[in-house]
């Protein structure tokens, strides 16, 4: 057993580490199994070297991040303490100095919170087409949003296309009721909800009307090209390769594409491959194309579904083991 002294140097950095009724500490200690003790300005972490020694660390990379103004809940102590078990926690100041994307319709920035955001968004910056793969809850469609609206504000853009395949209905809407856009809405409802956070519903309705930001099904992508435009397409592990490759090449002049998935959610019928799945071997080393891969690590929701992925990813894995 050893004993570690930290000291604070401001006290709204402490009182952000602690949280409300001390929450944060008693996640550290049952993350660590270790206990910890404060008097004043003075933490002492009590428990095996090993565990001690990891868990300083962590609470000396939150209160970095509590000095530069971020949050601290259970979700960044397990950001934190995985860049820790890693030794990437030198690497927390790239993530902080990262550039805001956008400011949401309540002034909130919108930046990346992970090793693996950042890497997503700059490749958006930096390529004409990014394709991310990776589990729910690491922010692939959100931040491909927020990167669409921060285009559109700056003019670098005239138009938003969102569009997804509606695996469901087959691609085939015509028997549900309404018309068009009422038909695709349910398919779209997260990239309408990033949209919202980002503009607010008047702010997007006006966009809408005009026809600058636009929401069709990815059946309705063929025959077009799509000059000056931000493209999203979400969930494209449910397309096939005939589709993928109709969509990709739909880039026109001064336009960007996202495409964004998780192959392990593929929701095709029996003998479909996916073209998500193609699309990453077919265009892998391809000039201006960006292949970014997410992890269970960059999930940014509640801590548990970093839990409940690790969980899967380890079943899977078992499996595997047995089969082979």
């Amino acid at each position: 057993m050893i004993e570690k002294i930290i000291r604070f140097e401001a006290i709204d950095a402490q009182a952000k580490l602690f949280g409300q009724f001390d929450e944060n500490i008693k996640r550290l200690e049952k993350e660590y199994q270790i206990q910890i003790t404060s008097h004043g300005d003075v933490l002492k972490l009590r428990g095996e070297e090993t565990n001690v020694s990891l868990a300083e660390r962590t609470v000396n990379s939150l209160l970095f991040l509590a000095q530069k103004g971020e949050e601290i809940d259970s979700g960044t102590i397990d950001r934190v303490a995985a860049l820790v078990e890693d030794g990437d926690d030198d690497k927390i100041s790239s993530i902080t100095d990262s550039d805001c994307i956008c400011i949401t319709q309540k002034g909130k920035p919108v930046k990346a919170k992970t090793l693996g955001q950042k890497r997503y968004i700059d490749a958006i910056q930096s390529n004409t087409v990014t394709i991310a793969v990776g589990p729910a809850g690491t922010g692939k469609t959100y931040l491909a949003v927020a990167a669409a609206v921060n285009a559109y504000r700056s003019k670098q853009i005239s138009r938003i296309i969102l569009t997804r395949p509606a695996v469901e209905a087959g691609e085939k809407l015509g028997f549900l009721p309404g018309d068009l856009q009422q038909k695709i809405d349910p398919y779209l409802r997260p990239l309408y909800d990033a949209l919202y956070d980002m503009l607010g519903a008047e702010s997007f309705q006006r966009c809408h009307e005009r026809g600058d930001i636009e929401v069709a099904p990815l059946a309705y992508m063929r025959g077009r090209t799509l000059d000056d435009s931000f493209i999203i397409l979400d969930e494209a592990q449910n397309t096939t390769g005939e589709q993928m490759k109709m969509f990709l090449t739909r880039l026109g002049f001064n336009s960007k594409i996202v495409v964004t998935g998780d192959i392990t959610q593929i929701d095709l019928p029996d003998g479909k491959a996916s073209g998500l799945k193609e699309v990453l071997k077919i265009l892998r080393g391809v000039e201006d194309i960006a292949l970014i891969h997410l992890t269970g690590k960059d999930v940014v929701r509640h801590h548990l579904v970093q839990q409940i992925i690790k969980a899967y990813e380890k079943y899977y894995d078992r499996g595997k083991d047995t089969r082979s």
